[in-house]
């Protein structure tokens, strides 16, 4: 049975177009995932399907009596309580409670925050009766243990699914085909995520052939036309108009270019950085504290992953290590050399009608370095110069990564940096963190995310604060491990932190275990870049006869052959020395 078949459709905006003659049949047991860099109209799309927004050319057929339910990135809620807007039933009870909102049932819809409304939103869609359920970036504002229910219950849905989410391991499980906007066209994949990236890849490779084919024919003619008389005639003086055209012509862009090298103006950071000693807080207006007795000391290599459920607390213990927010009790030090930053969920205010060229500068004229940040975060020159009310949710956060960035902070604190950003940006904000040399703490709910990115995290959990080796994958197994839940893993943790904490006053020598990581992936690039080398070169003796360039060549291959063992050595080192230091 279909449920939507979309006829080439076409949205545009004044300064752009979204994408043009898009179509898609969905059927009752397809569940499909759309994707696309932010402002490519993903969540418009979704609009229009579901009927809430019209169509400049072509046709949306709906199957009759399908019934649509449907979850806006805005989340819109009828007036009233939390539990009017979801009904009163078991499962309504069921679905609020996975989604942390029980608390808030007799909580009018008006005092609820954006997440937490996005989160009533997101139950009332999943109870609503449908036959097509349409979800646009669902897990937003959840926290890892609701984004792992929502996908064991996305994972049996058996009718209809349409979704746009940035969470790779929710669209490679729950997806079985993949709608990608890029440019303005639509392209079907195959499978979850990892059908998405190998239809992409092939799909560029493709283009890149056909490009070279192109240009090698149209020489090829034009060599011909050139020779002889019968170049000089009219027509075969059009001919070589065209084939000159046809070299001149690009293949189409790319949709973003060039590296994200972000790196350049940070500050060297020094032993110091910061630290909390027995720190305690509370919200203002409350008696219980949100923290209490929390001690953690940052490295300047650190890479820490801050987890726990919605309310817990790690958006303040972000907010104590930014010195931003005030202590009960306890001690704040912060190094000399630290020129900190933090990306919060909510972000600056930024004036709309400001063009976003406008905003960089602070309202004046914007620098060359300026100017060099929004290329390499892919704000194209007319986009630039656009309105910011013309950006999309997430071309909003995008900028609000540049505006951060722009601090050249050497300690960066992200909440929730990965809310409304695409999959692009985030593969690519990923490397740039992977390279980047200060200290980075960051609050997420995308697994992914943390699982590239940091390599310890804290558990924020009933006021405790504890930290557990091995990133996010070892605090995971942790949790399947430990059948007491997590509350004794938190706590676990915060006794071995307790541990390391008098170590570290009794063994003042040594380097840390960041710093030592550190050294290791760096390591590990230098030893694979001297592997590719050495590898390259033993390709081109095999491909070379000169014997002045074999000599040459065999050089190299003695050169690159001992870069690899020197590393080898080197990462043996390292690794003993991180033992030595996890045993203490």
């Amino acid at each position: 049975m279909v449920l939507i078949d979309v006829d080439k459709v076409t949205i545009t905006r004044p300064e752009r177009d979204l994408f043009r003659d898009v179509s898609i049949t969905i059927h009752e047991t397809d569940r499909v995932g759309i994707v696309g860099i932010n402002g490519t109209g993903k969540s418009t799309l979704l609009r229009v399907i579901s009927d809430e927004a019209e169509t400049e050319s072509g046709e949306v057929r709906r199957g009759k009596g399908v019934r649509i339910s449907f979850l806006d990135q805005q989340a819109s809620l009828p007036p009233g309580t939390v539990r009017n807007a979801v009904g009163e039933s078991w499962e309504a009870d069921s679905v609020i409670d996975r989604l942390g909102m029980t608390p808030f049932l007799d909580v009018d819809v008006s005092e609820l925050s954006g997440g937490e409304a996005k989160r009533v939103a997101l139950a009332k869609a999943l109870l609503a009766e449908s036959d097509l359920l349409i979800l646009d970036e669902p897990t937003n504002h959840l926290d890892m243990d609701a984004i792992a229910w929502l996908e064991d219950r996305l994972a049996q849905h058996r009718r209809g699914l349409l979704l746009v989410t940035h969470d790779r391991h929710l669209l490679d499980r729950v997806a079985t085909r993949v709608l990608e906007l890029d440019r303005g066209g639509a392209y079907n994949h195959t499978g979850g995520y990892q059908g998405y990236l190998d239809g992409k890849a092939a799909r560029e490779e493709h283009a890149a052939t056909v490009d070279t084919k192109r240009r090698n024919l149209a020489r090829t003619e034009l060599a011909w036309l050139r020779r002889g008389a019968p170049a000089r005639t009219s027509k075969s003086k059009s001919r070589i108009e065209r084939a000159e055209k046809l070299i001149d012509t690009k293949a189409q862009a790319a949709a973003r270019s060039g590296d994200m090298n972000l790196h350049m103006g940070t500050p060297r950071l020094g032993k110091t950085v910061v630290e909390l000693e027995q720190v305690t807080y509370s919200h203002p207006g409350t008696v219980e504290p949100q923290l209490k007795d929390v001690t953690l000391r940052l490295d300047p290599h650190e890479r820490l992953g801050v987890v726990g459920l919605n309310g817990a607390g790690k958006s303040t213990l972000l907010g104590l290590i930014a010195g931003r927010l005030q202590a009960d009790s306890g001690e704040r030090v912060e190094g000399t050399t630290v020129k900190l930053a933090e990306f919060h969920q909510r972000g600056p205010h930024i004036d709309l009608d400001q063009r976003v060229i406008q905003t960089v500068g602070n309202g004046g004229e914007p620098s060359w370095r300026d100017k060099v940040m929004l290329e390499r975060f892919w704000f194209d020159s007319d986009v630039q110069h656009s309105p910011v009310r013309l950006l999309s949710g997430g071309e909003r956060r995008r900028l609000q990564l540049v505006l951060t960035l722009l601090e050249s902070p050497n300690v960066l604190l992200l909440d929730e940096p990965t809310n409304d950003l695409d999959l692009d940006t985030l593969r690519t904000l990923e490397e740039f963190l992977d390279d980047w040399p200060g200290a980075l703490i960051v609050v997420s709910h995308d697994r992914a995310f943390l699982e590239r990115t940091v390599e310890d995290v804290v558990i924020v959990e009933n006021g405790h604060v504890g930290r557990v080796p091995g990133g996010y994958e070892a605090w995971e197994q942790a949790r399947r491990d430990n059948q007491s839940g997590t509350l004794a893993v938190a706590k676990a943790a915060t006794a071995q932190s307790a541990k390391d904490t008098a170590a570290k006053k009794i063994v003042v020598t040594g380097r840390s275990v960041p710093s030592i990581r550190h050294d290791l992936k760096q390591n590990d690039k230098a030893l694979t870049k001297a592997e590719k080398a050495r590898d390259r070169l033993h390709v081109q003796m095999e491909t070379t006869t000169n014997h002045a360039e074999l000599a040459e060549i065999g050089k190299g291959i003695q050169q690159a052959s001992t870069d690899v063992e020197v590393a080898e050595e080197r990462w043996l080192e390292l690794n003993e020395e991180l033992e030595d230091r996890l045993i203490q």
